[in-house]
């Protein structure tokens, strides 16, 4: 029997970021599974049902009926610059009531400044979260009970996920979809809105270049070459005589354009593999570390409990596609 999609309401709210808000109509919508089903019903919503001002001078009047936004299975609140939230603190009690009136089963994310009405909510206190940079004193000084981080891309803490500005919101939806539905489903929604399908949640905001350098002096074709050979035992030193750099010119110009060091970013990448193999082949564990190239079943045991939670297998039988 074909179960419904799962249910998202985008909650709009003036002054909204108009990029924001369409993120996650644009790639949620865009999920299927392996009969061509949508995953998700993505709705934008308004607490009054009237139209959202954005910050640029036009307004998007949503098409959601008010019982769409009652019960959400999750709740997205993308950036916004709404008086209360973002300059004192305060929500209005309409705003008030229907969070505190949200099923315990409703996840709840934020998109760039999106972070501020669920601190002003209470839905932060103790917890880990992030908001674009620019705003981080801000937010430091109307919500100093929020565990901060800003230098990240998007923080998962669950049921309650916050992310960066612009962009990152974009990295935030994408890491749903492949925690929700394997990393199949993560990339084909990726390719169709071409955009990379992966950034790793703990890369920094702060890249100097994020565009690769076109002229071929960049380190864009060693992450290539790179990507080919993730199961060999290659060092720092190998990686920057083939960008043709001293190692320490290469981790510089590495890290302007990625945010993060080499080895951090091939780690990154191998676990990502290691995820693909988990869910696409019927490899042994200890094949899937070896040909991932973190080289012991009990490597790749570690890392994926580090960074999700959970065991090869469980991870695998999470996501296997059906035969």
């Amino acid at each position: 029997m074909a179960t419904s999609p799962h249910r998202i309401a985008v909650l709009g709210l003036t002054e909204v970021v108009g990029f924001d808000l369409v993120i996650p109509s644009q790639f949620f919508s865009n999920a299927r599974g392996e009969d061509g089903e949508p995953l998700y019903d993505v709705q934008v919503c308004s607490i009054d049902s009237g139209p959202i001002h954005t910050t640029k001078g036009f307004s998007i009047l949503p098409g959601a009926s008010p019982d769409f936004l009652t019960a959400p299975d999750t709740l997205i609140i993308p950036g916004t610059y709404a008086e209360g939230p973002c300059t004192d603190g305060s929500l209005s009690p309409e705003l008030t009531d229907y969070l505190a009136g949200l099923p315990s089963t409703t996840r709840i994310m934020s998109i760039c400044t999106g972070a501020f009405v669920l601190a002003a909510a209470g839905l932060l206190d103790g917890r880990p979260a992030t908001t674009h940079w620019a705003h981080v004193e801000r937010f430091r000084r109307l919500y100093p009970q929020v565990e901060l981080h800003p230098d990240v891309l998007f923080v998962d803490d669950g049921d309650v996920l916050t992310s960066a500005g612009v962009a990152a919101g974009i990295d935030l939806c994408l890491h749903v979809l492949r925690r929700d539905h394997g990393s199949e489903v993560a990339n084909r929604a990726a390719r169709s809105c071409v955009v990379p399908p992966w950034r790793d949640g703990g890369q920094s905001q702060y890249i100097e270049r994020p565009v690769p350098e076109t002229s071929g002096s960049g380190t864009a074709p060693t992450r290539a070459w790179l990507l080919e050979r993730l199961a060999e035992p290659l060092t720092l030193d190998d990686v920057a005589a083939h960008a043709g750099m001293s190692v320490r010119t290469f981790t510089r110009r590495f890290r302007e354009e990625t945010g993060t060091s080499p080895l951090d970013w091939l780690l990154q990448q191998r676990i990502e593999h290691a995820r693909h193999l988990l869910e696409a082949t019927d490899l042994p564990i200890d094949a899937v570390a070896e040909q991932s190239g973190l080289n012991t079943a009990a490597s790749l045991r570690k890392h994926l409990r580090l960074r999700l939670g959970t065991s090869p297998a469980a991870y695998r039988r999470t996501f296997r596609r059906s035969a």
